[in-house]
């Protein structure tokens, strides 16, 4: 399990540099990598932006699933778990994003989980 916090957009990829390694550590494809990567980083856009200063973010792998956590002190009403939006539309591809890569996707509180079915 690999555990940080991101408190700044700006600093997010430098952050998720040692999940990519933790997951290429723990043999996963570059497919897993890809989308291990692509939903974090809309996991914690999404968080910082809609939640506040920092997301506390906690990735691991349990056997052929890849479980992104990012949690931050408060999402307000936004609902990141919500209906897939329509690919067209002006706001909500991150969360289409997200949906397209996830096996699940839900949220409980001020954390957001989200299930990547390994390769």
């Amino acid at each position: 399990m690999i555990s940080f916090k991101v408190d700044n957009l700006k600093n997010m990829n430098s952050e998720l540099k040692a999940f990519v390694e933790f997951l290429r550590v723990a043999g996963a494809s570059d497919d897993d990598i890809f989308a291990g990567k692509l939903v974090s980083c809309e996991l914690i856009t999404n968080v910082i932006r809609h939640g506040g200063d920092e997301a506390e973010f906690t990735g691991t792998i349990n056997g052929d699933r890849i479980i992104i956590t990012v949690a931050a002190e408060s999402l307000g009403g936004v609902d990141l778990c919500g209906s897939v939006p329509d690919v067209f539309a002006e706001s909500g591809r991150g969360l289409y994003i997200v949906r397209s890569f996830c096996r699940e996707i839900e949220r409980c509180g001020c954390e957001v989980r989200a299930v990547i079915e390994r390769k």
